[in-house]
């Protein structure tokens, strides 16, 4: 069984995490760190000390009515990915250990294409 660097929990959710194949489990949000179990292998867990995130990027659409997933992004690993059933929650436990200035939108579907075609023009004019 793995152990949890956390000493005091703030929150414990069902969530996914998007590693690969996607797998079901239970998020939790402690003073150290946060951590991601799966439901049926103990071996499969995601442990990000607090020190280690560097931004966390939330999905956001129709105004921020709908969060379908975020992200934690470390300073050295890369991205991890996660949902869950109560996104807004989990953000706000989570803004209480990472800066405010550190948690940001990730760009939309449109944004992503905005830069596509700026980007094509730009490379067409050079």
């Amino acid at each position: 069984m793995v152990e949890s660097l956390n000493a005091k929990v703030d929150m414990v959710v069902d969530g996914t995490s998007y590693m690969g194949l996607t797998d079901y489990g239970k998020i939790m949000i402690g003073d150290q760190a946060f951590e991601f179990y799966h439901h049926r292998d103990p071996r499969k867990f995601i442990q990000i000390p607090w020190e280690e995130v560097d931004y966390v990027l939330a999905s956001v659409m129709f105004k921020g009515k709908w969060i379908p997933r975020f992200a934690l992004q470390t300073k050295k690993d890369g991205t991890y990915t996660f949902s869950s059933k109560n996104p807004k929650d989990v953000l706000r436990a989570i803004r209480i250990y990472v800066q405010p200035d550190h948690m940001v939108q990730s760009l939309g579907f449109f944004d992503v294409l905005k830069n596509a075609f700026k980007h094509m023009l730009k490379k067409k004019a050079s």
